[in-house]
């Protein structure tokens, strides 16, 4: 298993925890679950495109490198989406 999806699982285990421990509303158990789906998601298609085009192509290729870079921002997008997600949970727990 790659390390950025380590940390991806690890964030999603301290969210589950804060969740537990807040309890809030159930749609914020739903957003955080949407969200961490997402990036997971996300990191595991970037790491199945970047292994296909390694084993394709394993010189390096102009081409290849733009996939590869836009593989990563999606992951990138989706993270920080769920990063704002994470910022709009505790914003309300702190205004409960």
């Amino acid at each position: 298993m790659e390390h950025s999806l380590k940390f991806q699982a690890a964030a999603l285990a301290v969210m589950i925890i804060v969740l537990i421990a807040a309890r809030p509303e159930p749609l914020w158990w739903a957003l955080v679950a949407l969200t961490s789906s997402a990036v997971i998601a996300a990191e595991l298609f970037n790491t199945a495109l970047e292994c296909l085009a390694d084993h394709l192509h394993p010189e390096h290729h102009a081409q290849i490198r733009i996939a590869k870079d836009c593989a990563a921002a999606a992951v990138l997008v989706a993270a920080l989406g769920a990063l704002a997600v994470a910022t709009a949970l505790f914003v309300h727990l702190l205004q409960r």
